[in-house]
């Protein structure tokens, strides 16, 4: 079978990374897209990687354009760029609050945007968002409100896409890590018990499956 293309944006990231050796040790072709290129990029000749400010909608969708005259289509995109702020509903001001959508939303949504029409075009495609679990269920989000708002429109997003594509091979998931075990994480909560925590390799495990299983959910 021809290798797939996969476009892993954060890709400098601990999941980022995670995800792009999975993809690679699949045999695809992936581009990393991170906010500064690294000086330790992954060696493999099936990846590249490229500069880009992802809140940049015209910029992204350049990008987007060029990869599909170098590769033809676009089978996969993992979409992990994104952050992270405290605050509850007295702190959280709308600057917050756009802050983070700018942050966990427009850079997922203006990468998806070009890429679904390609997909559509190829009648084939996976994509893959970072949600939260304070996103998927709002109740939960009391003490990082502007992160957890920002987070629950990927999940909208989501919904949109697949009702968009009913009846194709094209098909979004969001992805519902608890916490990763991150040296950022375990510095940051030195007194969890990491064992509950899953590693950034599981959760990249778990998106190849979903990537490479040829009969997703029937949508």
């Amino acid at each position: 079978m021809e290798s797939r293309t996969a476009i892993v944006s954060g890709a400098a990231g601990n999941l980022g990374k995670a995800v792009v050796q999975h993809f690679l040790n699949n045999h695809c072709k992936v581009t990393g897209i991170v906010h500064h290129k690294s000086e330790n990029r992954n060696p493999s000749q099936n990846y590249q990687e490229l500069e880009l400010d992802l809140t940049n909608a015209n910029a992204t969708e350049k990008c987007v354009e060029q990869l599909i005259e170098q590769y033809k289509r676009i089978d996969i995109a993992v979409l992990t760029a994104g952050g992270f702020t405290l605050g509850d509903i007295k702190s959280t001001s709308t600057e917050d609050i756009y802050k983070q959508i700018r942050l966990n939303f427009e850079t997922a949504y203006n990468i998806a945007r070009p890429v679904l029409t390609q997909m559509k075009k190829q009648n084939t495609g996976k994509f893959f968002f970072i949600g939260s679990v304070s996103g998927r269920d709002t109740a939960l989000g009391k003490g990082v409100t502007a992160y957890s708002l920002s987070k629950s429109l990927l999940f909208q997003l989501a919904n949109i896409i697949n009702s968009e594509t009913k009846g194709t091979a094209i098909w979004a998931e969001v992805i519902v890590p608890y916490i990763i075990d991150t040296p950022q994480n375990r510095a940051a909560m030195p007194n969890a018990d990491f064992s509950t925590w899953e590693t950034p390799e599981q959760l990249a495990a778990l998106i190849g499956e979903g990537a490479f299983d040829n009969n997703p959910h029937n949508h």
